[in-house]
């Protein structure tokens, strides 16, 4: 019988939704609590508190690789969690004169809080990579299709025109600002160190101190306060992640509606011509990166619902919503960093159809330049009833299969609206031009563009890749 690795990419659905470099799987759980448990070490060696090389000999013997994870999880049901066990196999690769060094002061949720402060800065990072990725092809395709004109749709039905580098630059800024969201959140990550109740009683006045060591030691923020039952840190973290999921969920969204068969405006790249592939039908090619990415961020909101939940605790200890978190801190990091993975790849390889973009246009015979024709027979009309001439022309055009431009012309009524607001045919015909009736859509590509750029020298990217 074949092993499902601990990495998650393997199995029937590893490579799908665990896709990306996040590493939240047992291995990295328990390396990330040594981690603590060697810092901490190193924090009370340079309180003074422990023998000198107490702090060294705990972090040589605090490798993952050393220790039976099937064997501690069996044994973790004994008091709740891991912790307990792992002090003492830890304590036991040690010679006597270190163990003082293991855990002093320290409460298990000391231990897996703090475990997930290096998680989540870790996964960041590398969920930040990625849609960072994201964003450089979002905005390439906005600088590219700055003049590419399609239908606007509201409520899935043609609205007025837009411009595919709008919609392409709606993509931008909301990647963009999910990132800096996710940055504030890392720089808030705090280490958690109160002991059995949150007064380290334990170490006595040497508390505060040691716990100022193990942030620094760790490069986590130090708080004011343990957060033992305070999880406001854990739901802003939780919410910063599905933020991200937001508005990588709503570019994927968008590409399946504008690759549908009846749209075909946009479609997916694809190295092997498999892709896109049905076991039934042959000519399928589905947008299944896009798809990829909605069976991912789908399952995000349920996760940040249960960690809300979750945040109510009891006193200086939770009784059971505390549990809840792990996995799915967990899962909520593994699938909006795959998200985040699968989204890079969707933008990078992105066909545009500009043609088919204006076709699809055109076929409405005029019908998304309503707005712009009633806003030039207001003056003479009326805004309101502009705005019902119109509508009437425009039920006459859907109902014949017509234009707006013909419907308008053939209605006595109409027509002789036109003559007095000094509406000539030619002038008409410019009025139901898509490419005129297009507002702002330059500019405000341009000021996403703009605020992409400002947001990469403050990361300090590289001019010459944009």
């Amino acid at each position: 019988m074949g092993r499902v690795s601990d990495s998650g990419r393997n199995g029937l659905f590893g490579a799908s939704f665990s896709r990306s470099a996040v590493g939240v799987s047992d291995t990295d759980w328990l390396q990330a609590m040594l981690d603590t448990e060697a810092a901490l070490a190193r924090a009370v060696e340079r309180a003074g508190l422990v023998a000198p090389g107490s702090g060294a000999a705990v972090t040589a013997a605090a490798s993952a690789d050393r220790f039976d994870i099937d064997e501690l999880g069996r044994a973790a049901v004994l008091a709740g969690n891991p912790v307990p066990p792992l002090v003492r196999a830890l304590s036991a690769l040690l010679p006597a004169g270190r163990r003082e060094a293991v855990h002093p002061g320290a409460s298990s949720q000391d231990i897996i809080d703090t475990a997930v402060m290096l998680l989540a800065r870790r996964a960041i990072g590398v969920i930040e990579s990625d849609l960072a990725t994201a964003a450089r092809h979002a905005a390439r395709l906005a600088r590219e299709n700055t003049a590419t004109v399609l239908a606007g749709r509201t409520l899935l039905q043609q609205a007025v025109p837009v411009t595919f580098g709008l919609v392409a630059a709606g993509w931008l800024t909301g990647i963009d600002e999910s990132r800096r969201d996710l940055h504030r959140t890392k720089t808030r990550l705090a280490v958690q160190f109160g002991g059995a109740a949150g007064t380290l009683a334990a170490l006595g006045s040497a508390g505060p101190e040691v716990a100022a060591l193990l942030a620094d030691e760790l490069g986590l923020a130090e708080p004011v306060l343990p957060w033992h039952t305070d999880r406001l840190r854990i739901v802003q973290l939780a919410a910063a992640v599905a933020g991200v999921s937001a508005a990588l969920s709503k570019i994927a969204r968008d590409v399946t509606l504008l690759a549908q068969t009846e749209v075909a405006e946009v479609s997916e790249g694809a190295d092997d011509p498999r892709q896109g592939g049905s076991s039934a039908m042959p000519h399928k090619r589905n947008p299944v990166v896009a798809i990829l990415v909605l069976g991912c961020t789908r399952r995000v909101p349920g996760l940040l619902a249960t960690l809300t939940a979750a945040a109510e605790q009891e006193h200086q200890r939770a009784a059971g919503a505390w549990h809840a978190e792990w996995e799915t801190l967990s899962e909520l990091l593994r699938l909006t960093g795959s998200a985040a993975s699968w989204s890079a790849a969707l933008l990078a390889g992105l066909r545009v159809d500009a043609d088919r973009m204006r076709a699809n246009l055109d076929a409405s015979g005029g019908l998304p330049m309503a707005e712009h024709v009633a806003a030039e027979l207001a003056p003479a009309l009326g805004r309101l009833a502009a705005h019902d001439l119109v509508a009437a022309a425009a039920a006459r055009a859907t109902a014949a299969g017509s234009t707006l431009q013909a419907e308008l012309l053939a209605d006595a009524e109409a027509a002789a609206a036109l003559r007095a607001a000094g509406i000539t045919e030619r002038e008409l015909a410019a009025a139901v031009d898509p490419t005129a009736y297009l507002g702002a859509s330059a500019a405000f590509t341009q000021r996403a563009l703009a605020a992409h750029d400002e947001l990469r020298n403050e990361e300090g990217d590289d001019p010459g890749e944009r």
